[in-house]
This record gives structure tokens, C-alpha cells and sequence, in this order.
């Protein structure tokens, strides 16, 4: 039957619609980029690693369309343990990406997947592949073209921290948005 993978990716899609609706009120409610919190660089501390927040103003005041025309800059969102489940106050840096690429039908990025060291190396594989195939899927949603859309996975092999500690491993389970 033709009818059920359409109406789950319907479900789906109607459900993404519906949080990423409700979540967001304008303001600066996680949306405002603005804050403590780490970037592509040597930070000086990681004690913003999963809030998805950075310091700066990348994205000017976010209004109009010079914030659609620049890359966001938060290019990197974090995941619990051994879960490919977007996390709620990142879906803000999404919908930023997701703007730009259906804004700029010429841009490409590519979703590279990472986990921390533990589990085995083709679980981290899987994983972190599953990782950056839930991105895809939220940004497919959004109307980003499948063709602007790249996915590679890492897994542990390229750790953003070192160390085995929870701290390190926080910033190891990531997606980074490579344009």
C-alpha cells in the first residue's frame, strides 16, 4: 500500500510542525543567540556545551532579511547518551539553519555525526549517522531541499574533547553543520 508511508511522514511532519510552532514566542527565548556557551574555536570553557547558546551576535538583532542571508553561527547541537532525539532547546538553532538553507537554494551543508568513545566503533558508526539523519529529517520538515543536504558520520573518531569524563563526553555527541 501506497497510503501508509505518506501518512506516517504526514504524522511526522504535522508533529515537528506543531512543537516547532509551539515553541518559539519571538523574543529572545533561546532564540537570541546571544549568551554563554561554546563555538568552533578553543573556548576558554565548556560550561555552555549543551545549551545551544553562544557568545556574540552573529546573527545582528535576528530580524529582516540580512539574518537569512548569513550562516547561522551556532553550528552544533548536542545529544543525551545514546539517543538520536533532538533536544528541545536546540530546535531554535534548527529552524536558524533550516531558514538559511531554504533561503540560499545554492547553499550545501554537510551533517557530520559524532559520539562519544564509548560503545563500539560500529555502533558509533550507527550512531552517530542516526544522529545526523534526525537532523536531516527535521530539516527536510522545514522545506530544506534534499539536495542541499549531506550526511557523514564520525563517530568517535573526531572528538571535539578529550578525556573520559562526562564533561568531555557532553561535547563529543554532536552534530556539526559543515557549509
Amino acid at each position: 500500500m501506497q497510503f501508509k508511508p505518506y501518512a506516517r511522514s504526514l504524522a511526522v511532519a504535522f508533529s515537528l510542525a506543531l512543537v516547532a510552532g509551539c515553541s518559539s514566542t519571538g523574543g529572545t527565548q533561546d532564540g537570541s543567540m546571544s549568551g554563554s556557551g561554546t563555538t568552533s574555536g578553543s573556548g576558554a570553557g565548556a560550561s555552555g556545551a549543551g545549551t545551544g547558546q553562544v557568545s556574540g551576535s552573529g546573527l545582528g538583532d535576528g530580524s529582516g532579511q540580512m539574518a537569512d542571508s548569513r550562516i547561522p553561527e551556532v553550528r552544533t547541537i548536542y545529544f543525551a547518551f545514546d539517543s538520536d532525539a533532538i533536544r528541545p532547546e536546540f530546535q531554535s538553532v534548527l529552524n536558524a539553519h533550516a531558514r538559511f538553507l531554504r533561503n540560499n537554494p545554492n547553499a550545501n551543508v554537510v551533517l557530520q555525526g559524532h559520539t562519544d568513545e564509548r560503545g563500539t566503533r560500529e555502533y558509533n558508526l550507527a550512531l552517530g549517522e542516526r544522529r545526523a539523519g534526525a537532523v536531516e529529517e527535521f530539516l527536510s520538515v522545514q522545506g530544506v531541499s534534499p539536495s542541499q543536504v549531506e550526511v557523514v558520520s564520525y563517530g568517535e573518531e573526531r572528538p571535539a574533547a578529550r578525556g573520559s569524563n562526562e564533561e568531555a563526553y557532553a561535547q563529543n555527541r554532536r552534530v556539526v553543520f559543515a557549509y
